[in-house]
């Protein structure tokens, strides 16, 4: 099923006519950081790695601040889509940890809204022109990629581990990250969830595997109002065991809507952190972007 779905609606469409070139765009979405991306600027690749790196065709970079809450920067990411993802082109977007709650408060609450067709020519602000001056409903996105996710919220915020005088830390508070849109409603478009294992410094707040600052129940996008322990296969005193694909976890959880699990980091490989150098998680996410983002 790998993705195979949103690539052949996207070539269909490409078929259907000529007269306008359609491009494809890969949309990076960072997570939690210290605010020194410069926001509106898709070419300032500094919370990945280096820019010269490949991570997916056209790639751009949606740069927010990233101690804001939710809510406050979500247009950033809005502008992002409404610039790359309308009229004849299309989107691959990669997302990090708390770039899952954007890309998911995006989809959820505005997906369905009437959006301005854009030009792809953004100015300094970050901001597109229209082009016919027509409209249509949300954004041409295949799928997203989400590099552990914090569509789930974090056991960190929930005791205060983080500095709370962050904005985005109270939006991390589990049941907050649970409550603050709807996880099912995706626009049908497939979150495709790598959720990292190499956790050992917050083992004790941290329910379940964890990658240093989420669980498997948040980077696995598994459902209910709150975390639960959810661990790799042969595991001792977990609650259950994270399935990969769309299944159950196996004390019988579901996963939120058009919510697979592509990678479960059985061999704890992989922890958080990009470093800098699309490490941790994120380098999972880069080399399947660069497989399917074309």
């Amino acid at each position: 099923m790998k993705k195979l779905m949103g690539t052949a609606v996207a070539a269909a469409t490409m078929l259907i006519g000529t007269q306008a070139a359609a491009t494809n765009y890969t949309l990076w979405i960072h997570g939690r950081n210290g605010g020194s991306t410069q926001a509106g600027n898709y070419s300032d690749f500094s919370y990945w790695g280096p820019a010269s790196t490949a991570a997916g065709v056209n790639k751009k970079a949606v740069n927010w601040n990233g101690r804001e809450r939710i809510g406050g920067q979500n247009a950033r990411v809005r502008d992002a889509l409404d610039c790359f993802c309308t009229g004849n082109n299309w989107c691959y977007i990669a997302a990090h940890s708390a770039g899952n709650l954007q890309i998911g408060y995006a989809l959820s609450l505005y997906g369905g809204s009437a959006r301005s067709k854009k030009n792809a020519t953004p100015n300094a602000s970050g901001v597109c022109g229209n082009t016919d001056g027509t409209t249509q409903t949300g954004w041409n996105i295949k799928w997203v990629n989400v590099a552990s996710g914090a569509g789930g919220g974090s056991e960190l915020a929930d005791v205060g581990e983080w500095a709370m005088n962050e904005p985005l830390v109270s939006d991390l508070v589990t049941t907050t990250s649970r409550a603050m849109y709807n996880h099912n409603t995706t626009r049908n478009v497939w979150f495709y969830m790598f959720a990292g294992a190499k956790g050992t410094l917050y083992s004790g707040i941290l329910p379940g595997q964890d990658d240093e600052a989420l669980s498997y129940h948040s980077t696995g996008g598994v459902s209910g109002s709150a975390g639960s322990s959810q661990c790799n296969p042969g595991d001792w005193f977990c609650g259950g065991t994270l399935s990969t694909g769309t299944a159950n976890t196996s004390d019988g959880r579901a996963k939120w809507s058009f919510h697979t699990v592509s990678l479960r980091d059985d061999g704890e490989a992989y922890n958080h952190y990009a470093n800098g150098n699309w490490g941790g998680i994120v380098a999972k996410v880069r080399e399947d972007v660069v497989k399917y983002a074309y």
